[in-house]
């Protein structure tokens, strides 16, 4: 195994958390090549992983992005299939074997399992985001960021786009997808994962990252598009669709808020405003009603429902965000939530 696997864990003040990642990555094979890619930590990181025994490389980009350091990684890397990981997450001892048995075909390009949270009960908000890591198995359209791929596909597109400062994990498989490649979900565990996220702040900026992420893909992927040939645009553009989504939901909970406060001091009374949370609500139950395969906890979806909902607000203004810095020639700093 460990001439055909190398692993590649990107961070940036991960502290203890990636000795965890580490030392979980040793126990599956000690013989495993290991390389961590360090993002300019202030917290001895990259000595950590150092005193493990794992390659270190540090990349100082302008923007940063963990596009660069998986780039970084992969490259240079000397197995033929790479595996990704986060620094804050923990490997499952039985996803390599498991995974390396399906790039047996040579169409997969990438495979990738199950992640969840560490201590999903730590607070409401990794409650939540806990499910969001719940996806069907099966051939997906993409993957996150822990995954393994095949090495010759990588090169084959050009790897991660350093550009991106989200959502980059998306955007290279649309690519790969585009080429013929498969992408696989599979139905076992893969890694746990800490968010850390205690303060409503912390999840409020990890909603305007994934809207950012939406309209930069999007908007990326439809101004390639329009350079292709008409034959060639056959893959719908990532992400248009929920981008889309978002700003009109978005709009409608704004709207329909704002002529509830509005109807409450005209009528001085509270029932417009009630009427909007009951209406909330109700939207609430619908998508926890949608997803309910996701959990058998009523409580779980319920509040997963609620931040189905409330969520759209942040992602929206992530939205606006990415379009007024592009139509000002700037480009966004990473958008960090830890």
């Amino acid at each position: 195994m460990s001439a055909q696997l190398s692993v590649v864990i990107i961070g940036r003040n991960e502290g203890q958390r990636l000795e965890t990642c580490i030392r979980s990555v040793q126990a599956v094979h000690h013989a495993t090549e290991i390389i961590y890619v360090d993002s300019a930590s202030t917290d001895g990181s990259a000595e950590r992983a150092m005193k493990l025994g794992a390659k270190v490389l540090t990349v100082y980009p302008e923007y940063p992005a963990a596009a660069i350091g998986r780039n970084a990684g992969w490259q240079a890397a000397i197995a033929p299939f790479i595996l990704f990981l986060d620094g804050d997450t923990i490997l499952n001892p039985d996803f390599i074997s498991v995974a390396l048995e399906n790039l047996a075909d040579p169409q997969i390009a990438v495979v990738w399992g199950h992640r969840r949270e560490i201590n999903p009960q730590a607070s409401i908000y990794q409650r939540v985001l806990d499910l969001d890591w719940v996806y069907p198995p099966g051939i997906s359209t993409f993957c996150g960021g822990d995954a393994l791929m095949r090495r010759t596909v990588l090169e084959e597109v050009g790897g991660y786009d350093a550009q991106l400062i989200a959502g980059e994990e998306p955007e290279l498989c649309q690519r790969m997808r585009a080429k013929g490649y498969i992408i696989l979900h599979i139905d076992q565990a893969m890694t746990l994962h800490d968010l850390a996220i205690t303060r409503s702040s912390q999840y409020w900026k990890r909603a305007v990252r994934a809207g950012h992420a939406y309209a930069e893909i999007s908007n990326l992927l439809r101004q390639r598009a329009q350079n292709l040939p008409p034959e060639e645009r056959k893959q719908p553009i990532l992400w248009q669709r929920e981008s889309l989504k978002n700003l009109l939901h978005a709009n409608f909970l704004i709207d329909i808020f704002s002529i509830g406060i509005l109807g409450s001091v005209i009528f001085t009374s509270m029932m417009p405003v009630i009427i909007c949370i009951i209406i909330f609500i109700g939207l609430s139950l619908r998508s926890a009603w949608k997803v309910r395969w996701k959990s058998n906890n009523l409580l779980s979806l319920f509040l997963y429902g609620l931040h189905s909902q409330f969520q759209q607000i942040p992602i929206f203004i992530g939205q606006l965000q990415y379009h007024y810095h592009h139509l000002l020639g700037k480009r966004r700093q990473l958008i960090e939530y830890k």
